[in-house]
């Protein structure tokens, strides 16, 4: 990589990844304002079109900085928060809905706590669909963010306007969450690396203890596997009060990443869970990887995994809605409305609507589906060492596709999960999963693989997706922009 000249108006910024800018800036060839600077020009550029951010804080970064930042793995690098689950002191949370746009945050998350002991600096958060529900970003309070690869298409969701905003150069990493795939798929769309850790790696609090019956895995989106893995062992460890984790490794994440893992099994499913198209690109490209693999020496087979996924389906349908009615009706209490549902988008008050109907039994059979999913899981990589398929269906989708406008409920859920049938039973089990970027499309758009292992074995998915970056390197493959166009 080239190096930053203090007079070159950082024009090689968006050579570095994370660990490289703060080499420099631990060096002293670089300030971390100028990194700021570097980050927020890019942002002024493209934002406009591409609309990544919805809440700024420019000052608050500054402030951070003037006062000094703490000494750590990232000191002076500029990241962005997703606009659902992370709170910051000071700063607007309002998960993509005009219900919370005025929620101010009083406190720093715990996960934001260890961001910033890790020297970040916090610049914004990035769009998200209303209550992060779609695998698209669009959401009626902000509007929609746009593919930077191309921008009549939207950059998936719901960690949209984080992948966005990477793949546009304003930053070479940023936080994401992961309920059903909404990491492993927007990175996906956006040529990325992401990855959903295990659950309960990385915690929730200090007030929440798990999201979504813990399907809900925090992380981020990167250009390059080493800053991915160096941020979990920042921030990977359980909070005081925390009910059950998975403990941490001995090695380093980030050491692990150097080192190519031993020969592995891995199981290839190509075809859909649920029966339901698969593109032929995506499918292409998983295949294409899966010879990867092979001529790295690990041993590939077509296989089942094994799980229900229409049960899934049907499963992670009524948690979420159970676990999202109580929080759109606690916000209409603090505002003193009468029907807080008039407040959120039509497919999402729907989806509250059945969720205030249902009886109690249905979600404890619901979570059983949860650990029913887990138990076959296990078993599955009790024979394989890694799960193999693509990370999505279908190809980044047009805007509009995915989002809920004009559609019922059922429409709307049937859409999500065709689109991506393959990603949330890491959630169900709480296994670790990651989309690794090992192609294109025939029109130029990116195509993510998925691998997933077993409960804990994060280093390994490290280990193996170093070995693919080594093997197929594409941290220089980026979108071409222009300012105010892409």
């Amino acid at each position: 990589m080239s190096t930053v000249s203090k007079h070159a108006g950082f024009a090689d910024y968006e050579d570095y990844d994370a660990i490289g800018l703060a080499e420099l800036v631990r060096a002293g060839e670089v300030k971390p304002v100028e990194l700021l600077d570097a980050a927020l020009s890019r942002a002024d550029a493209h934002e406009p079109v591409l609309h990544a951010l919805v809440h700024r804080f420019d000052d608050l970064a500054r402030q951070a900085i003037a006062d000094g930042l703490p000494d750590g793995p990232f000191t002076g690098v500029p990241f962005i928060l997703k606009n659902t689950g992370f709170e910051m002191a000071g700063t607007v949370l309002s998960t993509g809905s005009n219900l919370f746009r005025d929620n101010v945050s009083a406190r720093d998350g715990t996960l934001v706590a260890r961001y910033k002991a890790a020297g970040l600096v916090i610049l914004a958060k990035s769009n998200t669909p209303e209550f992060a529900l779609s695998f698209t970003t669009e959401p009626d309070a902000f509007g929609p963010s746009r593919n930077p690869w191309n921008t009549a298409l939207s950059p998936g969701g719901s960690s949209g306007g984080s992948t966005a905003a990477v793949a546009a150069g304003y930053l070479p990493m940023a936080n994401t969450s992961d309920g059903a795939g909404s990491t492993r798929l927007p990175a996906s769309h956006c040529g990325l690396f992401g990855f959903k850790p295990s659950r309960m790696l990385n915690p929730l609090g200090p007030v929440v203890v798990e999201a979504i019956a813990g399907m809900s895995t925090p992380h981020a989106a990167s250009w390059s596997v080493r800053d991915n893995a160096a941020l979990l062992d920042a921030t990977a460890g359980p909070d005081i009060g925390d009910p059950y984790f998975v403990p941490v490794g001995k090695e380093s994440y980030l050491s692990q990443v150097a080192r190519d893992p031993r020969p592995l099994r891995i199981g290839f499913t190509p075809d859909s869970p649920l029966g339901t198209p698969v593109d032929p690109e995506c499918r292409r490209v998983a295949e294409a990887a899966a010879r990867l693999c092979e001529a790295l020496g690990h041993k590939v087979e077509i296989c089942e995994p094994g799980y229900d996924a229409h049960a899934l389906k049907v499963a992670w349908r009524i948690i979420v809605g159970v676990n999202v009615a109580p929080a759109v009706e606690g916000r209409g209490r603090a505002l003193g409305l009468a029907e807080p549902l008039d407040g959120i988008e039509p497919v999402n008050a729907d989806w509250v609507r059945e969720a205030r109907e249902l009886p109690a039994t249905a979600y404890l059979g619901a979570v059983n589906t949860l650990h029913q999913t887990a138990r076959a899981l296990g078993r599955f990589f009790s024979r394989y060492d890694v799960l193999l398929s693509p990370t999505a269906a279908e190809l980044p989708p047009p805007l509009g596709k995915l989002a809920g406008a004009g559609k019922s409920l059922d429409a709307f859920y049937d859409a999500f999960w065709t689109h991506a049938p393959f990603t949330c039973a890491f959630n169900a089990s709480g296994c670790p999963a990651m989309s690794v970027p090992l192609g294109m499309s025939g029109n130029g758009l990116p195509i993510g693989v998925q691998f997933g292992a077993g409960l804990g074995q994060d280093g390994l998915l490290f280990s193996l997706a170093g070995q693919l970056e080594r093997a197929r390197p594409w941290f220089c493959t980026r979108p071409r922009l222009s300012a105010g166009v892409a």
